[in-house]
């Protein structure tokens, strides 16, 4: 992850030179467009914001961040041949909020060695357009094909036994981060319900000012927090408005190159933003095995890292984009980060996930490209991306300026920083568990017609190991759940030999 320490000529530092974003909203099924034909747009329009003639055709890399809604065995590929490039490199990532940041980050060290002249990345699903019309015979998108190759960790994120128990998306495991969280704040249920809705209000006014957002409308805490027929629980703590949707048409691209080379290709100076610095750090992979859900050892190692490289602090900052999918990355973010809960500043600069939309793996690239807008308005600010991969599992983090960076380019991060991460001590998922135990986070899933159906529990054993259980499908259980604070619960834990899971018993 190093590079050189003091050596970077100043014409090899890396820079965004351009940037775009789509969205579609168009109701007609004539109107929707692939994944791949959005990015070959965005790409484009990148160009085009850079100012400079010519520029996709010298693309020595192309790099698409996964996509859910649509597969190709060779998205770069066939997107470099739509823009008419020839790159040297082509990269597909795998599944993660946090590979448009680690993309840009992967890049701007290639920038800076030599390897790369000038990159395109890109991103973009259709989620809407193929859950609404996949049967439409207007909906000719080609066969889909698994990818050839994926650049990243392409483990899933999360285990067996994960899954047997209910905790398979995301929508049914951020909710246990955020009743530990509640838990550890110290805050009863209906004040921190007004706590979420606080946050998600601020949100949600900066979506109402974006153009590119899915859900352009101010949010009030009320119609936040007041479960309603359009805003259904969906996973305890969660009502509707509080999560990520992913059911959207959006698409964004990013050009990078070097100082020199921009200044060779003529791109207008006021076009240039820098990565001050960048960092990327990975927790323990599966989240029934961290230490703690309050917390996020990998988030705060990075925070500091990305920090140092670019020479700053975190009062330095004057606009943050953190990962948004649901409340707790959030939180999560400003407590490891060190912000404080009334900081004024703009947590979002595109209004988030629940209300910009969250286009899959690519929500990054957008977060990135809304930032490089606002800085080149105010070129001496310093902007903050924190992006999150699975589930509060993968962090990449970068700090970008319309003014050159103070220092030389110079990682922080290090594969030692990851071995100790790594090597940090964790309890042990127990598949079977039996006995006394803790509750340590909880969430009750509730279907689409408002009626609780399942909850899902995590906590300690008295000898230490970690379980992952169910209640019974009681009614009147997992309503009482909803209203009296589980955490720090006493619980007998048991396997139940008929489904092959573990059930609890509060008390």
């Amino acid at each position: 992850m190093h590079s050189p320490a003091g050596s970077t000529d100043q014409g090899r530092l890396p820079i965004i030179v351009g940037v775009a974003q789509l969205v579609n909203r168009s109701e007609d099924p004539a109107d929707a467009r692939e994944p791949l034909a959005m990015m070959a747009q965005v790409a484009q329009a990148a160009a085009a914001d850079a100012q400079a003639k010519g520029l996709l055709e010298q693309a020595d890399s192309v790099q698409v961040v996964n996509t859910v809604s649509w597969s190709y065995r060779d998205a770069p590929g066939l997107l470099a041949e739509a823009i008419g490039a020839q790159p040297q490199e082509k990269v597909y990532t795998a599944v993660g909020g946090n590979a448009s940041q680690w993309l840009v980050s992967r890049t701007a060290d290639a920038i800076v060695r030599g390897d790369v002249r000038l990159a395109v990345l890109a991103g973009g699903e259709a989620m809407r357009s193929r859950a609404r019309w996949r049967d439409s015979a207007q909906l000719d998108w080609g066969r889909w094909v698994p990818p050839q190759s994926m650049l990243g960790d392409t483990r899933a994120g999360v285990n067996d036994v994960e899954v047997k128990h209910g905790a398979r998306i995301p929508a049914r495991i951020y909710p246990l981060f955020e009743t530990a969280i509640r838990a550890r704040r110290g805050r009863s249920i209906a004040e921190h319900q007004r706590h979420l809705g606080e946050l998600c209000a601020r949100l949600s006014q900066v979506a109402a000012d974006n153009p590119y957002a899915w859900f352009p409308q101010a949010r009030t805490v009320e119609e936040i927090i007041t479960v309603t027929p359009e805003n259904r629980m969906i996973c305890f703590p969660y009502p509707k408005f509080m999560n990520a949707i992913m059911e959207v048409d959006q698409a964004a691209a990013v050009i990078m190159t070097s100082v020199a080379t921009a200044q060779e290709l003529g791109i207008p100076r006021d076009r240039w933003v820098y990565l001050w610095g960048c960092a990327d750090a990975v927790d323990t992979w599966y989240f029934s095995e961290r230490l703690s859900f309050h917390e996020s050892p990998a988030l705060a190692l990075a925070g500091r890292r990305v920090l140092e490289m670019a020479g700053l602090t975190i009062d330095d900052i004057d606009w943050f984009d953190l990962y948004s999918c649901f409340p707790c990355a959030v939180e999560l973010a400003c407590a490891m980060l060190g912000i404080a809960e009334d900081d004024p500043r703009p947590l979002t600069v595109t209004g988030g996930l629940p209300y910009f939309g969250g286009p899959g793996s690519n929500y990054g690239m957008h977060a990135i490209a809304s930032m490089v807008e606002r800085l080149r308005r105010e070129p001496q600010r310093k902007g903050l991306v924190s992006t999150v991969g699975w589930y509060v599992t993968k962090h990449s983090l970068g700090i970008y300026s319309g003014a050159p960076p103070e220092r030389e380019w110079e990682r922080r991060d290090s594969p030692e920083d990851q071995a100790e991460l790594d090597a940090s001590p964790h309890p042990t998922l127990a598949e079977v568990s039996q006995g006394r135990g803790t509750v340590e986070a909880y969430t009750v899933g509730f279907n689409r017609s408002g009626e609780p159906e399942a909850a899902i529990v995590v906590g300690r054993l008295e000898e230490g190991g970690r379980f992952i259980a169910n209640t019974a499908p009681d009614r009147d259980l997992l309503l009482w759940m909803t209203q009296e604070e589980m955490v720090g619960r006493q619980a007998t834990v048991r396997q139940d030999p008929d489904k092959g899971k573990n059930v609890i018993a509060i008390g």
